[in-house]
């Protein structure tokens, strides 16, 4: 059969063989055992209820067989035999070009070469799922392929409830992922409801189909990296031969090393998972792999004393470089950790002292000891940091829940009041105050056409639209419109794509507004060849509600709360967005954060210009208004600056207190 055929026929018409898993990548860890055998009945009806009652016979022991092996029922037998990549737009089957777009995106999500474990349909972060299982991802891609610009698709972490009539400018879909009763958001309550194939953990851009592999994050982390060097060494100095020490290569941790080196440093990322440095060795992510802790050392030496700017992977544990740096006295002038701790007990931080191999089988048979060992490695990694610190290491946490899980574990990570982090988020001194308050943001293109000279005429476009509104731009974001137009004519030498014909830029509410119109405006006019997939991480201005990440520099005791995700993904709906969703989960773990997303064909209509306009202006402004609110002062500015140039937009500012009032209260 054609692969147009394939997609269209769903689930197959006769039960297809067995099929094994390839040896050739990488694999989700065994979970943990949790299901009662009554619930693993369960398990298994549900699996069942995708498939015609004959086949249940035979599908029963296997699907018990990979409940008991895995901890999921994946249904690896209904892969699909097609290569699994972002085809052009145009090979896509379908009625309608927003859903061909749409299963473009879900393909470029489960590449091989993107996906960290994508027979087990996980994207990034250990546990990022675009489905539960491949009967899921069957069934949707029919659905899209049958589409009409009058239905959409509701999707329930990962299963497609159906087509629902609708209208042409309703959304062609809406995502939910792991949308739980409160009281059942803890992560043993994902284990379970997971296990039992009714939720799913979509992280950020995963199960909202918006991953582009790691140069999602590297435009973050050039960022992030590039700014804390100035805060550390000041502006101006060289970072040759500056030390940023750091871990994890899986999906978006696998960016750090192309961030270092863009940022004109010595990098050093360790990885356990042998798969995973590996890859990003070969992908040309990471200049040099290092096995041995000795040869680690004096190569580390050497690209000090001779200023170079190298990448370095580490095959082994971030506790033995931090603990064994302290004794070399090897300065390390900014340090981090982007291992997935969001996730720590299924396979998102390794413990020192153990093999990958034992980790894996000892999470899957005595979690408990397991979990033992994390929080021993956590207060070791904790204790080496505090050392590096104390001779004038700038070390932040980069919202992977590092400091969080670290003072769970009993770890000296807590500042003298007892309350706050004695290390800051990377958002509270970097990404908060420089981007986020203005508007700056993770936006996010994709070429449908897979063309390399449609994504460069994309860039040239994003530069001119940039150089020219840097001109009326004021003092304050001077800075941050250099850095991204540095970024933009820089991105196709530095080799960012992975997967689809990608880009990604920090832009405000402005630069979005523009860029889209500009490239709406050359899709219509023939000079981009296909339309174009808009989006962003969920890493951004408004779509996430996350008080150790996105939202920790709001600082009026609103952190806490998820009003503006939701409202976030609601005004989008209405507002033109051609997908929206809303996760429970994300990079700083489930029940911790609630993000949402969007995704935005441009095709080179006139409703195209209507829409962009119209809800890249929400999806921003809205986020600014909240953190005005919480009286931001940057946010203050930027809010004030957009209701002068947009009438219509009034929003409600605070009246600033005078502190000294309050003095004797209390």
């Amino acid at each position: 059969m054609s692969f147009k055929d394939q997609i269209i026929l769903g689930i197959p018409a006769s039960l297809p063989p067995k099929k094994l898993r390839s040896p050739e990548i990488s694999h989700a860890p065994k979970r943990k055992e949790i299901l009662s055998p009554e619930e693993k009945k369960l398990a298994l009806i549900n699996a069942l209820r995708y498939f015609p009652k004959a086949w249940h016979r035979d599908l029963v022991a296997e699907f018990t067989e990979e409940l008991t092996k895995y901890g999921r029922i994946y249904m690896y037998r209904f892969m699909p035999e097609y290569r699994m990549y972002a085809r052009p737009i145009s090979e896509y089957p379908g009625k309608s070009e927003k859903a061909k777009a749409i299963m473009l995106m879900i393909q470029n999500n489960l590449d091989p070469a993107v996906a960290q474990h994508p027979e087990e349909l996980i994207t990034y972060g250990g546990n990022g799922a675009v489905f539960q299982n491949w009967a899921q991802y069957l069934l949707t891609m029919k659905y899209l392929a049958e589409m009409t610009e009058e239905q959409t698709l509701h999707m329930y972490s990962g299963h497609p409830m159906g087509l629902f009539p609708s209208s042409s400018l309703s959304p062609r879909v809406i995502v939910t992922n792991g949308m739980m009763i409160p009281n059942y958001s803890k992560p043993d309550d994902w284990e379970k409801y997971n296990a039992l194939g009714v939720t799913q953990y979509g992280q950020m851009t995963a199960g909202s189909y918006m991953y582009i592999g790691p140069q999602g994050i590297v435009h973050g982390t050039t960022i992030t990296v590039m700014n804390a060097f100035r805060k550390k060494l000041g502006s101006g100095i060289s970072t040759k031969g500056k030390i940023f020490l750091t871990a994890g290569l899986g999906g978006m941790s696998g960016a750090q090393p192309k961030a270092g080196n863009i940022a004109g440093c010595i990098t050093i990322c360790a990885e356990v998972n042998p798969s995973a440095a590996k890859k990003r060795h070969e992908q040309g992510w990471v200049d040099e792999l290092i096995t041995d802790m000795d040869q680690l050392i004096q190569r580390v030496q050497k690209a000090k004393k001779q200023e170079e700017v190298v990448s370095i992977a580490f095959l082994g544990n971030i506790v033995d470089v931090w603990e064994r740096f302290d004794e070399e006295n090897i300065f390390v002038e900014l340090g981090s950790d982007q291992t997935s701790l969001h996730n720590p007990w299924a396979g998102g931080y390794y413990p020192v002292g153990l093999s990958f191999e034992e980790s894996n089988l000892l999470m899957a048979e005595n979690p408990e000891a397991f979990k033992e060992k994390v929080q021993e490695s956590l207060r070791r990694q904790a204790s080496a940091i505090n050392r590096h610190t104390a001779k004038g290491t700038y070390f932040f946490d980069y919202g992977n829940a590092f400091l969080l899980e670290a003072s769970r574990a009993g770890a000296a990570v807590m500042a003298e009041n007892e309350i706050d982090f004695r290390y800051p988020s990377y958002v509270q001194d970097i990404l908060g105050p420089m981007c986020f308050d203005y508007g700056f943001g993770p936006f996010r293109w994709v070429c449908t056409s897979g063309k390399s000279e449609d994504l460069r005429k994309t860039d040239q476009i994003a530069a001119q639209v940039l150089k020219e509104i840097m001109k009326g731009s004021p003092a304050s974001i001077q800075q941050q419109m250099q850095d991204n137009i540095t970024w933009i004519e820089e991105a196709e030498k530095n080799r960012l794509v992975v997967g689809s014909q990608a880009r990604i830029l920090y832009a405000d509410a402005e630069g979005r507004a523009k860029i889209a119109a500009a490239l709406n405006d050359a899709i219509a006019n023939g000079e981009i060849s296909a339309p174009i997939v808009l989006g962003r991480d969920h890493h951004d201005v408004s779509g996430t509600d996350s008080p150790y990440r996105e939202t920790s520099n709001i600082y009026d005791g609103s952190k806490f709360t998820a009003d503006m995700a939701i409202h976030n993904v609601i005004g989008d709906s209405f507002r033109g967005a051609t997908w929206v969703s809303i996760h429970n989960g994300g990079g700083v773990g489930w029940g911790e954060v609630m993000n949402g997303g969007f995704g935005m064909v441009l095709d080179g209509s006139k409703q195209a210009e209507i829409n962009l306009k119209s809800m890249l202006f929400y999806d921003v402004n809205n986020g600014i208004a909240r953190r005005a609110w919480a009286r931001n002062s940057g946010s203050l500015e930027a809010i004030q600056r957009e209701m002068h140039r947009t009438p219509d937009l009034k929003v409600t500012l605070p009246n600033l207190v005078d502190e000294e009032i309050l003095k004797g209260l209390g």
